[in-house]
């Protein structure tokens, strides 16, 4: 594939909105971009759950702007680096993960992280790879070699490390190891660039450290901006935490998730996870902050777009028909799981965890008088507020949990 070394081309991708800081400079990747080399980029991801989500879609996004200007890109698997654990950003040592644990998660990530790049098998498509590959077979002297090159200083004095020690917890050995070892990725790799998270700037930089020691080379990094609510500063998605929005998300679940999200991350997420135009991006910031449009108009437009990157602009409009049917209209989902039952009534609390609403009858219980369950029947609803109530099971009955998960019932 023919290398664009179009200076346009090449600003535009330069300036991109998903960047936030490149080192050693800008001007160093705008070097590297006109050469008329061929660049290899990678982006490594640890398996620590089997779903990838919008976080990760702005360096996708990005990755697939270098992609259409002819440049390699490796999706790398830290599959043997996520046995130790990422300890960026974590109070406590990562639980390890076992092999199979691994394999399991990562088993769709090619699949998903095929919605936005190329991983097909036209030509310059995205390479996968496992670090397993080059990790498991270090010996013990070159581990030793490895270590040799850094600091415990320069380790220690990582923000999460000074605040275990101010706080008396525990930092493993082996925790150390993980920047090193992914460090290293980029040196088995033999790569020119590396994006990534700016929670991973400390990682990328390291490899960077190792590439000029050990190849006597420049590497590029690239560090991309994090999903943030402005409001409250807190990370949007996060997969330790269980709140996110996934890449594989059925359409109707994905445009209900968007919908949830709150009135001011709508600019952040059209910016970092959509390829509108700048200009829209202005004219929808502008309406905002005018009060010109109402929020909920926006959202609508950000869930459409999201969806339709996703799964297509058919699914998109399906998806938003079925969001105002249930949630404006008040109407049932067109398609809910049916579960038959064996007797004319049962116990409300019963019935919440034998269908595995709920992990426990005690939690059944709390959702039941937080307001959680909402009974549908005949067209009628009423919210659930007597935990210990025998519920009649008829035709037509529909059971709703929270604001997304629905359940028609119906006796054997």
């Amino acid at each position: 594939m023919k290398i664009n070394t179009n200076k346009g081309a090449i600003k535009e991708t330069l300036d991109s909105r998903y960047v936030e800081k490149i080192w050693p400079s800008k001007k160093q990747l705008e070097d590297f971009l006109t050469s008329g080399r061929r660049l290899t980029i990678y982006i490594g991801i640890d398996p620590t759950g089997p779903q990838l989500h919008l976080g990760h879609s702005t360096n996708f996004l990005f990755l697939k702007k270098l992609q259409k200007l002819g440049h390699k890109v490796i999706l790398l698997i830290g599959d043997f680096t996520a046995q130790i654990g990422d300890p960026t950003g974590k109070m406590s040592m990562r639980k390890p993960m076992t092999k199979n644990e691994i394999l399991f998660n990562c088993k769709n990530y090619k699949i998903q992280a095929g919605k936005i790049l190329n991983l097909g098998l036209s030509e310059n498509h995205v390479s996968l790879e496992f670090n397993s590959r080059w990790l498991s077979k270090l010996n013990l002297g070159k581990l030793i070699d490895i270590t040799s090159k850094v600091t415990v200083g320069k380790i220690i004095k990582r923000d999460m490390f000074q605040r275990r020690i101010r706080e008396e917890k525990e930092i493993y050995l082996h925790e150390f190891l993980y920047p090193l070892l992914q460090g290293y990725d980029s040196v088995a790799l033999n790569t020119d660039a590396e994006t990534g998270g700016n929670d991973q700037i400390f990682n990328m930089l390291m490899g960077r450290d190792l590439v000029k020691i050990y190849q006597k080379r420049e590497k590029i990094v690239i560090a991309t901006k994090l999903l943030i609510n402005p409001k409250t500063k807190k990370k949007m998605m996060s997969k330790s935490e269980g709140s996110y929005i996934s890449l594989d998300d059925k359409p109707h679940d994905m445009y209900g998730k968007v919908m949830a999200l709150p009135d001011e991350v709508i600019v952040t997420c059209f910016e970092l996870c959509t390829e509108i135009s700048q200009k829209e991006l202005e004219s929808i910031k502008k309406s905002l902050r005018g009060r010109k449009i109402h929020p909920r108009q926006v959202k609508v437009r950000l869930a459409k777009e999201i969806v339709g990157m996703y799964h297509g602009d058919k699914e998109a409009k399906s998806a938003e028909e079925e969001f105002n049917k249930v949630f404006r209209e008040r109407k049932s989902p067109s398609k809910l799981p049916i579960f038959v039952v064996p007797h004319d009534s049962y116990p409300l609390i019963d019935l919440l965890t034998e269908l595995k609403f709920s992990k426990s009858k005690s939690e059944a219980k709390r959702l039941i008088l937080q307001g959680g369950v909402t009974i549908r029947f005949q067209g009628k609803e009423s919210k659930a507020r007597d935990w210990a109530r025998n519920v009649e099971i008829k035709d037509d009955l529909t059971l709703k949990i929270g604001k997304r998960r629905f359940a028609r019932i119906k006796r054997r």
